[in-house]
């Protein structure tokens, strides 16, 4: 098992090549929570990840000889990229294997930090197994994302930092995947401080390490598509679990929406940019999971990496749920000046149109009149019901459009 005092050579071992990541206090956060919040920003290093810590100080265990013959690793994103990375900075060939869905982005990064990608099955199983089986051909290393004693000393660095960084934190609030870095994590804070509470999150989509826990072994749970796609993992490890046991206080699950809030959240407060896994923790803490207040809480925002096409629908999904974007399908009659007149309406009461759409055909519109969704920005809810208020007073009819 990983003990205190392998986390803390892991700690030497690769201090010169991994940032110190800040741990900054967040006034904003902490009176939505009740909490004192701190975050441990590790979405900060090279290749946006904590996977950083644990890859490296595998790959600095090696022998000359396990180096000549190269490293392989499995992957769909960090992991991928924080292999490549280190291994490239140090001459070792890397071979990725990535699943044939894995994002264009996150293929081309890991191929530019100069690795040699894979791509091959339908999911990371199957990528996973044809990792292994190039491994064995060539005689390689292969680097496991989260079940290498390595590895998750290299992450339980992250404890040593915050520790010393203030250490008078309460609790820490970690993502838990297949449990490499809560394990690590725990384990080097609860043998310093063995009264700081830990507390591991997952989402509700893929509670692994929360099956794990109570039948008391790894249990393989259903696949489910999920934004916190790092921590989507379907069996906790066995080197990981005896770990999380012994050293983890409570095991927490998250939904989807709780995770795109605290991605927004750290967006639009904190100026912070989080994937799904990065904000799980924090989503936790904002939703009153961890049964805290009034503590020095800190929250692990462990990763960057998230795709621009699933933020911009976060956002956008964000800004309607607070209010600050609304749709509304409002009937009137189709003749010249109507559409006018219906946005003198909404310009008097200061709502910002972003896009308009006709129908005539649909929604039981009746012959000579016309149905137009109008989605505008808004102040929030009382803004709205005030403009629906004044569209019902000049004799329009309308809906709210969900």
């Amino acid at each position: 098992m990983v003990t205190l005092e392998k986390v803390q050579a892991a700690l030497v071992r690769i201090r010169e090549s991994i940032r110190l990541s800040p741990l900054v206090h967040s006034e904003s956060l902490s009176q939505s929570a009740g909490n004192q919040v701190y975050l441990k920003l590790d979405n900060l290093q090279r290749t946006g990840s904590f996977k950083e810590r644990g890859a490296l100080n595998k790959i600095l265990s090696l022998s000359e000889a396990e180096k000549r013959k190269g490293v392989v690793a499995a992957s769909a994103g960090n992991h991928a990229q924080a292999v490549a990375y280190h291994a490239g900075l140090r001459g070792i060939e890397a071979t990725i294997c990535m699943p044939l869905a894995t994002p264009l982005v996150k293929v081309s990064a890991t191929r530019g930090y100069g690795a040699d990608v894979v791509l091959h099955g339908r999911n990371y199983d199957e990528a996973y197994e044809e990792a292994l089986r190039i491994c064995a051909e060539k005689s390689a290393t292969f680097l496991h994302p989260f079940d290498d004693e390595e590895v998750i000393a290299g992450q339980g660095t992250l404890g040593l930092e915050m520790l010393a960084q203030n250490p008078a934190l309460d609790v820490i609030v970690a993502p838990a995947g297949g449990g490499g870095l809560l394990g690590g994590l725990a384990c080097a804070v609860k043998e310093i401080n063995p009264r700081v509470t830990i507390i591991g999150v997952q989402t509700a989509r893929v509670p692994s390490m929360l099956a794990a826990m109570r039948e008391r072994e790894p249990v393989t749970v259903p696949a489910a598509t999920t934004i916190a796609d790092g921590i989507a993992v379907r069996r906790a490890g066995e080197k990981t679990l005896p770990l999380v046991r012994k050293y983890v206080d409570e095991i927490v699950t998250v939904e989807e929406e709780e995770i795109a809030n605290a991605i927004l959240l750290l967006l639009e407060r904190e100026k912070t940019l989080a994937e799904g896994a990065g904000a799980a923790a924090l989503a936790a803490v904002l939703q009153h999971k961890t049964g805290h207040q009034g503590k020095r809480v800190a929250a692990l925002v462990c990763g960057g990496n998230i795709d621009v096409t699933l933020l911009s629908r976060i956002i956008e999904r964000g800004l309607v749920k607070d209010g600050r974007l609304v749709r509304l399908r409002v009937h009137l009659s189709d003749h010249p000046g109507a559409l006018r007149r219906l946005c003198e309406v909404i310009e008097h009461h200061k709502a910002n149109i972003v896009e308009t759409q006709h129908d005539r055909a649909y929604y039981g519109v009746n012959l000579g009149d016309t149905v137009i969704d109008i989605t505008m920005e808004t102040r929030g809810p009382k803004h709205i019901e005030e403009l629906m208020s004044a569209l019902t007073e000049a004799g329009y009819a309308h809906e709210r459009v969900q």
